[in-house]
């Protein structure tokens, strides 16, 4: 069973000044000097005390201002980052989409970039050879898919992307957001094929600042802040908390039905 475990987890980055990102100076240091001088390196705490358990069939969003951890949590339950203090366990493959565009060569075609696109995400080739009429139709590039991806606009990019993400079968989905540069109605397009992928995956964690987005796929959430967990819970209790205001209060009946008003 697919599982994601984190203890009292913290990721530091260190930050290297024009003096001290000298790999000479930090060897050598004055003459007759040895590595691991006294000099102090800063460092900037990213995450601090980490507690999660996360497992099958959990569907949890993360919120929080930019550059309150959402990215570096999301990489460090991936297995990306390795926690500097405390441990974490994985339990289960990992599809980490954090950037609809990595792992796509702007130099290469439409379909040679799917199967690529593919094989990063963890999927055979062979996997991926039964999925690319799927990607082909679902895009709507026709026969852009025959052309460098350098010839693409960002929304085409996006579409040929979006197409490859949504026909993986992953068993932990980490989605970060994204997928706001297709126009509107390719958007709504796309949000059968982003809810049939929640729900082969194995379980979810998704960081968006879309509201609608986080109910329709996520029945609980985290509140991040300055590289903590501020809040966890219900996903109405937590957003109200975080945007100082009922979320759901103002949405139409039909996106109240389709998300599930109760959640």
């Amino acid at each position: 069973m697919v599982s994601i475990d984190v203890w009292n987890a913290s990721v530091e980055f260190p930050i290297f000044d024009a003096k001290t990102r000298s790999l000479k100076k930090a060897v050598l240091g004055k003459a007759g000097g040895k590595i691991g001088t006294d000099q102090k390196v800063p460092v900037i705490e990213a995450l601090r005390d980490i507690n999660l358990s996360i497992q099958h069939g959990d569907r949890i969003g993360l919120v929080g201002h930019n550059g309150a951890g959402k990215s570096t949590l999301l990489r460090l339950l991936s297995g990306i980052y390795e926690p500097t203090r405390g441990r974490s366990r994985i339990i289960g493959r990992v599809a980490p989409v954090f950037d609809l565009g990595v792992g796509m060569d702007p130099e290469i075609s439409g379909y040679e970039n799917i199967m690529i696109r593919g094989l990063f995400l963890g999927m055979s080739r062979r996997e991926m050879l039964k999925r690319v009429d799927d990607i082909a139709e679902f895009s709507e590039l026709g026969n852009y898919l025959s052309m460098p991806l350098r010839t693409y606009s960002t929304g085409m990019r996006v579409r040929l992307a979006l197409g490859v993400v949504t026909s993986i079968d992953p068993e932990i989905l980490l989605l970060d957001e994204g997928i706001g540069a297709v126009d509107a109605a390719f958007l709504e397009k796309a949000r059968d094929r982003l809810n049939d992928l929640v729900k082969r995956s194995g379980l979810l964690v998704f960081a968006s600042h879309s509201d609608e987005f986080l109910m329709e796929l996520c029945n609980t959430v985290i509140w991040m802040d300055h590289g903590q967990i501020k809040m966890q819970g219900g996903l109405r209790e937590v957003l109200t908390a975080y945007k100082g205001r009922d979320p759901f209060e103002n949405l139409p009946q039909a996106v109240l039905e389709r998300i599930g008003e109760g959640r």
